[in-house]
């Protein structure tokens, strides 16, 4: 009897192992599924927390953010300071994609963005210094426009007229605006007694980059502003030392794209401009006179020469009271160095290559060579 008791008890001490053993794996299994589930739910949460960071704050809004950049920043404070104004979901994922791409060198200033860009589109823009996006069109200003013409081209090219954006640039409202905005570029020169259009000349020509189907007419106008306040910047300081001004820099730079043919050398032109203001010799410039009689002509007559008007340099001596036309980069390049010449004549010739004079006779000679 005792054997078998001792049988029993082993036996019903197996079969409650056994329930153990089924206990502990049903609980194990329990917890297992509970942590997959966990898991999956947390892997989803994360996929999305992830996905939504990666994304544009809002893919449809244009609307632009100023946002500015401390010198000095590094990732963090970048990151942080783009959530902060509302421009990406998530510092900390803006951060690692930054790491993770090996993205460097971001540069510190103001920037205009907008909630539609992606990651990689605010990285190009802080790298670069300027907003990287795709434009919705682009619209090329030539160099050499009045701002007629320029309104011209902004008509053809937008669902603005002609006649808006001229009376917009030229009305004293905007004019006052604009120089809130660029106090150092539009200063007193530009209001001066005799000055046509105080922004003549200061729209820059270039091609331009527009993010919104239908830029207004300020956004335009401001666009092109900065263009010429970033290509005058570089001469700055030269034209502080020279005791000149950006005025002076935009009126002498026109009359060189206006005088300009394909073959022009500007900085030989600039030099026989400077020949002539050094002895107080009038520049005797056509494109003056045409601006004066506010109309284009294929052949200025010698009765056009005496058209009495603060632009004519025919009659009048010096620079004209302000820039004739908008001038591009090679222009200013010239206006800021010239070459050194004693030439006091020049004429282009029907193919557009330009024959130079130091003295009128040659001047005479290089006419019935070339032009008769």
């Amino acid at each position: 009897m005792e054997k078998g008791s001792k049988k029993e008890i082993m036996f019903e001490k197996m079969k409650e192992k056994k329930k153990e053993v089924k206990i502990v794996r049903r609980i194990v299994l329990a917890i297992v599924l509970i942590l997959l589930v966990v898991v999956g739910i947390g892997g989803y949460s994360a996929y999305n927390y992830v996905t939504g960071g990666l994304a544009p704050y809002d893919d449809s809004n244009d609307e632009p953010i100023a946002v500015t950049i401390p010198i000095g920043s590094g990732i963090d404070t970048i990151s942080q300071t783009l959530e902060d104004n509302n421009v990406i979901r998530d510092a900390r994922i803006f951060k690692y994609y930054v790491k993770f791409k090996n993205e460097s060198d971001f540069q510190a200033g103001d920037y205009t963005l907008t909630q539609s860009m992606t990651l990689d589109e605010l990285i190009e823009s802080l790298k670069s210094g300027r907003i990287y996006r795709e434009p919705v069109f682009t619209m090329n200003i030539p160099e050499g426009l009045t701002l007629e013409q320029i309104a011209d081209v902004i008509a053809s090219r937008t669902n603005h007229s002609a006649e808006d954006f001229f009376n917009l640039v030229t009305s004293e409202e905007f004019v006052q605006l604009a120089r809130q905005q660029y106090p150092d570029l539009l200063t007193d020169e530009i209001l001066a007694e005799n000055v046509r259009y105080a922004l003549e000349g200061y729209l820059y020509p270039a091609t331009y980059p527009f993010y919104e189907e239908a830029p207004s007419m300020e956004t335009i106008a401001f666009t092109m502003l900065q263009g010429t306040q970033d290509n005058v910047q570089p001469y700055r300081q030269i034209l502080t030392d020279q005791g000149k001004s950006v005025h002076w820099l935009l009126t002498f730079a026109s009359l060189l794209e206006e005088e300009a043919t394909a073959q022009t050398d500007r900085k030989t032109i600039a030099s026989v401009f400077n020949n002539r203001l050094a002895i107080d010799m009038p520049l005797q410039t056509d494109p003056t006179v045409l601006y004066a009689l506010g109309e284009h002509k294929d052949r200025v007559l010698y009765a056009d020469l005496e058209v009495q008007d603060p632009y004519n340099t025919y009659i009048n001596q010096g620079l004209p009271p302000g820039p004739i036309s908008g001038a591009g980069k090679v222009s200013l390049e010239a206006a800021m160095d010239p070459s050194t010449s004693e030439y006091l004549y020049f004429l282009a010739d029907p193919s557009g290559t330009n024959h130079f004079a130091v003295t009128y006779d040659e001047h005479l000679a290089n006419i019935q060579e070339y032009l008769r």
